[in-house]
């Protein structure tokens, strides 16, 4: 069956409406929000959207991973307007309602690791990480933190000390929270070793151990490593097989907690319910979640062991955090997850990756495919056959694709990231990929031409 979308019915992107939409927004909205296209959405349904032009897209981003169960998924839009129709607001760091506890209950069952667990529940996830590091802080009685080169937690003060993907994130803020080193990521692809898996031993990790808890920062003084099971921003990089497993047994041996931010990898989009799930046997000490936890309703989580979360009451609280129609709609996100959607990412997952790693048979300046369910990386190369990223290439092809009415987005400096509403069918699947390649092909005759 043939997807029904995209229809472009415009001339030119954008259409009249939403260009009158970008211009007003240009005029009240602040100028730091980062704005790759010009979509102006109306509605939406599944893994499709349309503008305000009537235009139709299928969608592979799902606003940045967040759409897990695709646009107004009618049993998400049924359990907000029930809980809409009792109360909206009660601010659950004060007093108690029964779907902040059952959501807590839930995640505590899917999060790796046999001890009982405690939940904070906040709005994002920076607020989440936010509260991973006070809490880590807080038990350790330590006050460092060692934390990747590539890497995106956030962008408030304590969580943008531990980010260093884009210079621009941090430019005119200094100082950021002290008390935290970047080491390099587990990048096999651009080893900066200069080294080859598996032979390297992982020396990536060995430099810590051998380079920062000796000359930079004392073990003892120690309290995170804090790190993302697959590299979302810094451009969809997937640690090699043994990683985690290694960087847990370091952080044991020095009784450091090892904090994994699973905010755009977890519930279900690497085809698990967390991405560390495809490391076996690594149980982190706290996990971070938002992004696809809610379909869209704003909430965080950071969930660890019940004893590591226990500290008095008013150490941590807000007001918004746990808010009970996000709680409504994240318990039936979870519901769908478990009894379709799961399995859903795993085979168009594999089907996608499959057909993009056959395009790089035919497409010289796509150089690799990283892919985890329905998290997947697409590299550009500047040179056929290097791993020189062409943010140049990546970038036209983005623009391509918008034309042609799929939405992509960039990760990293030269890649492209698919991660689509977990809804996505094998047949939207295959008409987006079909669209994607004939923009990659325009891109390279274009280049070429020039």
């Amino acid at each position: 069956m043939k997807a029904r979308a995209p229809h472009i019915k415009s001339r030119r992107l954008p259409g009249p409406k939403a260009a009158a939409w970008v211009a007003r927004d240009k005029a009240t909205i602040s100028t730091s929000y980062t704005r790759s296209y010009p979509l102006v959405v109306s509605h939406g349904k599944g893994a499709e959207l349309t503008d305000v032009d009537g235009n139709v897209f299928l969608d592979l981003n799902a606003g940045i991973a967040v759409g897990a169960t695709g646009h107004a998924h009618p049993a998400v839009v049924k359990a907000i307007q029930d809980q809409a129709a009792k109360f909206l607001h009660m601010s659950g760091t004060d007093f108690y309602y029964p779907q902040e506890i059952t959501l807590a209950e839930k995640l505590g069952s899917l999060v790796p690791g046999k001890k009982p667990k405690r939940t904070f529940l906040s709005n994002s996830g920076t607020e989440a990480v936010e509260c991973a590091i006070k809490l880590a802080r807080y038990k350790s009685g330590r006050t460092q933190f060692i934390a990747f080169i590539g890497a995106f937690h956030g962008r408030t003060m304590g969580s943008l000390s531990l980010t260093a993907s884009k210079a621009i994130q941090k430019k005119g803020f200094a100082p950021t929270m002290p008390g935290v080193t970047h080491v390099p990521y587990a990048d096999c692809r651009r080893c900066v070793f200069n080294l080859k898996f598996p032979s390297c031993g992982m020396a990536c990790v060995d430099y810590i151990e051998d380079v920062v808890l000796k000359k930079v920062v004392p073990a003892e003084d120690t309290a995170a490593i804090v790190v993302e099971s697959v590299q979302g921003e810094g451009g969809y990089i997937i640690p090699p097989p043994g990683y985690f497993q290694k960087l847990q047994a370091l952080a044991k041996k020095y009784g450091i907690l090892l904090v994994v931010d699973e905010v755009q990898t977890g519930m279900g989009r690497t085809g698990k319910w967390f991405g560390i799930e495809h490391w076996p046997g690594v149980t982190p000490d706290i996990v971070t979640i938002a992004k696809g936890i809610a379909s869209g309703m704003p909430l965080g989580a950071t969930v660890a062991s019940r004893e590591l979360m226990t500290w008095p009451p008013g150490s941590h609280g807000n007001t918004f955090g746990g808010n009970p129609v996000s709680c409504a709609a994240s318990l039936a996100t979870i519901k769908l997850i478990e009894d379709e959607l799961l399995v859903n990412t795993q085979k168009v997952g594999a089907y996608m990756a499959k057909e993009l790693n056959a395009m790089l048979e035919r497409h010289e300046h796509m150089g690799w495919v990283n892919a985890l369910g329905l998290m997947i990386g697409i590299e550009f190369v500047a040179k056929p056959g290097t791993t020189i990223g062409s943010p140049k290439i990546r970038d036209a092809v983005e623009q391509e694709c918008f034309k042609r009415g799929i939405l992509v987005l960039g990760a990293g400096p030269s890649a492209i990231r698919l991660a689509p509403p977990l809804v996505l069918s094998r047949a939207q699947a295959t008409t987006a990929l079909e669209i994607f390649e004939d923009a990659v092909t325009h891109v390279e005759r274009t280049t070429r031409a020039r």
